[in-house]
């Protein structure tokens, strides 16, 4: 099911939640990701950095060019409009939990009641725009779209292409997960978004990951076409860092049976719900084809969990790229999804740099399964403060309770 394991670089976040270079002596044994390709290109974490202030489509990897003239980092919680030739270089407010515009001193008292009062009504609005986020909708912008140049480029589609599409559409507003949520296009039929939530119990935890379709015209005698929007990262053997979802259903893999694209039958649910089972699970390092049978037992179980901690960390720095950067139509699912679930996240932080095995914390922690190597849980610290101000930022309250000192 899954492609050859290309690796990462790794990055931190000082305690105003901005991204800088930590160095351990200790530690180069600890990341299974090859750092060699760090001093040829602009670091994961000068990116970062600059999320705010550069001209790219919602969710897109950065290209490094730009990097070459870096602006100022500064705390924003802005989404940025599709690419240079679609947008009027407006950056339209994402809504927040609270209001961090509101004075927070006056010297009314009235004026303070006043700026609670509007800060609470806003909290109170954004819950319920979470709260009542569709699972399923059909939007008309697609101008942000990776795969917007693709498809029948002005010709009409046939007739039983798009009932099939509808079907498709049918299928996925009566049968999606409370976990999978999706916009379709009424203008662009063959364009799909879709943000899915890390599964709990695995190093993907409480996460949103993001992913175009496109629906070619020969669909569905193939399969669609998946582009995974990274951010520059690969958490996943399956999940390339240039957007390739390496899996068996997207023929983009080796499978058998019903394990590949059956166009009778597979359906762009069965897509969905097998990136988040299949490849979003609780054992990526196994994704690896052969690891199952190279590394069996007790080696195997080590060098898994080593993977999950490197995923953790990986995962964490979606989470900030994310709420940087909400993909159109789900800015209030990424800021409501990461208010809510704040203290979750941190309290896992917390949980892991104590011992606690990565995915253990969900249901309950789980005392007497301590574990997680020293580099780790020194990672998952420097993490923690650059959570806690993002997800500030975007309106979670009580987060500086979690905060180390590094």
């Amino acid at each position: 099911m899954s492609c050859h394991d290309d690796e990462d670089d790794e990055d931190n976040y000082d305690d105003d939640g901005d991204m800088v270079e930590y160095e351990d002596d200790d530690d180069d044994d600890y990341y299974m990701f090859d750092n060699s390709k760090e001093d040829d290109e602009a670091h994961y974490l000068n990116m970062q950095a600059q999320f705010d202030n550069v001209d790219l489509p919602p969710g897109v990897e950065a290209s490094f060019s730009w990097l070459n003239d870096p602006a100022p980092a500064v705390a924003s919680t802005k989404v940025l409009d599709p690419p240079a030739e679609h947008h009027n270089h407006e950056t339209p407010n994402i809504p927040i939990c609270k209001s961090t515009d509101i004075a927070s001193s006056s010297s009314s008292g009235l004026s303070n009641i006043a700026s609670s009062s509007a800060a609470e009504n806003e909290d109170e609005e954004v819950k319920k725009k979470f709260e009542g986020f569709k699972s399923f909708d059909i939007v008309d912008d697609f101008s942000d779209h990776h795969f917007n140049n693709a498809g029948f480029q002005g010709q009409q589609p046939p007739r039983s292409w798009t009932k099939k599409i509808q079907d498709e559409w049918k299928i996925l507003e009566k049968d999606l997960p409370d976990t999978i949520f999706v916009r379709v296009y009424e203008s662009r039929m063959d364009l799909l978004r879709a943000v899915i939530v890390g599964p709990a119990g695995t190093p993907y935890h409480d996460g949103l990951f993001v992913f175009d379709v496109h629906f070619p015209p020969n669909y569905p005698d193939i399969p669609p076409m998946v582009y995974y929007y990274s951010g520059g990262l690969r958490l996943n053997p399956n999940l390339y860092d240039d957007g390739k979802v390496c899996l068996s259903l997207l023929n983009t893999w080796t499978g058998h049976g019903s394990e590949k694209w059956m166009p009778n039958k597979s359906t762009m649910l069965q897509v969905l719900v097998s990136i988040q089972a299949l490849i979003l699970n609780d054992k990526p390092f196994f994704n690896e084809p052969g690891y199952d049978s190279m590394y069996p037992g007790t080696v195997g179980d080590k060098k898994s969990k080593s993977y999950n901690e490197d995923i953790f960390i990986l995962s964490l720095k979606t989470m900030i790229y994310t709420l940087r950067r909400p993909p159109k139509y789900f800015e209030e699912l990424v800021v409501g999804h990461f208010c809510s679930r704040a203290h979750v996240i941190l309290s896992a932080c917390r949980a892991y740099m104590d011992g606690v095995e990565v995915g253990s914390t969900i249901d309950g922690l789980h005392p007497a399964d301590k574990s997680g190597s020293r580099p780790f849980k020194a990672a998952v610290g420097r993490m923690i403060n650059g959570l806690v101000a993002n997800f500030s930022r975007s309106g979670a309250t009580d987060c500086d309770q979690y905060r180390v000192e590094n």
